[in-house]
């Protein structure tokens, strides 16, 4: 039973020995141990403080990616918009400038008309004074070849010329 009695002087020198241990342990080991769970704690927190920049910088930078992703998204559809009023104004152009063409082109083609018609009416009028002209000749000559008839147009002529003067 003297497993499960110890005696005083075991007890006493297993005190000693403890508190010799215990003295060595927190003179040399505690401080070691102390510095160890305090770097290890600092190295921790110093890695939560990266990760929690490393958090806020990556939440900035996504922010900052949405923000010019808006902006582009934005300046695409001012883009888009602003083509739009050009190709619009380009086709009202066009479609004024080939107006004003079709405009020309017809106002050129009454002119020629009318042109063609004075010239039509002109020409018209030369052949028949020109037809005129020829009966009235033939019918002249038919009536100067009786002698009565040409004193009488003569005489008419002359009486014409006296009233005149």
């Amino acid at each position: 039973m003297e497993l499960f009695t110890p005696d005083f002087g075991l007890i006493f020198w297993m005190f000693v020995a403890f508190g010799v241990l215990f003295l060595i342990l927190w003179k040399f080991a505690w401080p070691a141990i102390i510095k160890g769970v305090d770097s290890r704690a600092e190295l921790i927190d110093k890695g939560v403080e990266y990760a929690q920049a490393a958090k806020e910088q990556l939440d900035n930078a996504r922010q900052e990616a949405e923000s010019y992703l808006n902006d582009a998204r934005r300046q695409q559809a001012d883009m888009l918009r602003e083509a739009d009023k050009m190709k619009t104004q380009i086709i009202e152009q066009a479609r004024v400038a080939a107006q004003a063409e079709a405009q020309n082109v017809m106002d050129n083609a009454k002119l020629q008309i009318q042109q063609q018609q004075k010239e039509a009416r002109q020409q018209f009028r030369n052949q028949v004074s020109d037809f005129a002209l020829q009966i009235a000749g033939k019918i002249v000559h038919n009536q100067m070849q009786q002698d009565d008839a040409r004193d009488r147009l003569v005489d008419s002529m002359l009486d014409e010329i006296e009233k005149n003067n």
